[in-house]
């Protein structure tokens, strides 16, 4: 909505080749990434930092993201990764040294509330875990950006209360306490991962992420404290106003006459058009 013709390059990711992509079903064994990823990933890279472009790649497991550093730090042997910003998306089960490398070189974490949906599947497959998956506790000690995250419509959905309330209880949405208790953020350190931890990711801290003078104004109106309510409403959350850039997108109850009228829903067959609502119900 900033640029003129509506969107703007901004660099490559999520999966930079095919290749070097596993999935997030633990319902299924862990994939093996071929052979020939190494050096597919490595022409893309090497590219991409050339032009200083940013990067982001998709890894789920420590398995992957060994083979994907590999690949980074070669790249950087030859072309200094130094200015374009870089991370990982999800690192459910990244380790101490895969983060320490990670933040040798500057990257980041982008996490998101996978678990929260398929955390049962992943006891049942790997047995019960003591180590915070993914291990947002250890990235913030260590100093690595984090950004908190849905996933989109691929994991989770569009709504991030789902995404809140599991980072500040550690449960999944069938109530398996999958955290030790010590691992759960408290409710102001998952918000501003959500926030100003996600913008850092783009490049965007100094315009999104906190309420100051020359930031974007985005903001919500919500119908109860999120910092004092009790935990299990915050994934049912909705908001009463919601402002983009200082213009009214959203309204309802009291502010509903101050909404704009609601865009039509499409494509037509859509199960919105039908359902929409149904993550409260």
């Amino acid at each position: 909505m900033f640029y003129a013709n509506g969107y703007n390059t901004e660099g490559g990711g999520e999966n930079l080749v095919w290749s070097a992509a596993d999935f997030e079903n633990f319902l299924e064994p862990r994939p093996d990434m071929p052979p020939q990823m190494e050096g597919e990933l490595e022409a893309v890279l090497r590219l991409l930092v050339k032009n200083r472009w940013p990067f982001r790649i998709h890894a789920t497991y420590g398995e992957s993201i060994e083979r994907d550093l590999a690949v980074i730090e070669k790249v950087n042997r030859h072309i200094p990764l130094a200015g374009p910003r870089w991370f990982f998306d999800h690192a459910e089960t990244i380790t101490d040294a895969q983060l320490a490398r990670v933040k040798a070189l500057g990257g980041g974490i982008a996490v998101q509330n996978r678990t929260y949906y398929q955390g049962e599947a992943y006891w049942q497959r790997y047995g019960a875990q003591t180590r915070q998956m993914p291990p947002i506790r250890t990235m913030l000690k260590m100093g690595i950006p984090v950004g908190l995250g849905t996933d989109g419509t691929r994991v989770s959905s569009y709504g991030r209360w789902p995404s809140l309330y599991w980072a500040v209880t550690g449960k999944t949405a069938g109530g398996l306490q999958m955290w030790q208790p010590g691992d759960a953020l408290s409710r102001f350190d998952a918000l501003r991962l959500m926030t100003r931890g996600s913008a850092w990711m783009s490049g965007e801290e100094h315009v999104k992420g906190t309420i100051a003078p020359g930031q974007y104004a985005d903001l919500v109106v919500l119908p109860r404290d999120y910092f004092t309510m009790p935990a299990d409403g915050i994934r049912k959350l909705e908001s009463m106003l919601t402002i983009v850039n200082g213009k009214v997108v959203y309204g309802a109850g009291p502010f509903a006459r101050v909404a704009p009228a609601a865009l039509p829903v499409e494509p037509a067959w859509s199960p919105i058009k039908v359902y929409g609502g149904f993550q409260n119900r």
